[in-house]
């Protein structure tokens, strides 16, 4: 499983419909519209970097309204729940 982040510029008039139409496609668990740099942040988790380098580049770049995307690829996933439930072992 491969996970990425992608931050998106997006045109201000369509950043709800941008996030609405990424909150739909398979491969994209989270969806954040955000303040700063970006406008909205897409989280990936998807089988390979082939399926994110179709994701990011036959779907979510061709959206309208997007006028540039930024991936990272994620290298390990740290997460409180994975925290959590590491520190809970042994615990009676």
């Amino acid at each position: 499983m491969v996970s990425a982040v992608v931050l998106l510029n997006v045109e201000q008039s369509h950043v709800n419909a941008v996030a609405e139409k990424l909150t739909g496609m398979p491969g994209i668990s989270d969806v954040y519209s955000v303040a700063g740099e970006y406008d909205v942040v897409a989280i990936l988790r998807v089988r390979d970097n082939e399926a994110v380098q179709e994701l990011v580049t036959t779907r979510i770049a061709r959206l309208p309204g997007i006028r540039n995307t930024e991936t990272l690829l994620a290298f390990r996933a740290y997460a409180n729940r994975d925290l959590d439930a590491g520190f809970s072992l042994g615990e009676t």
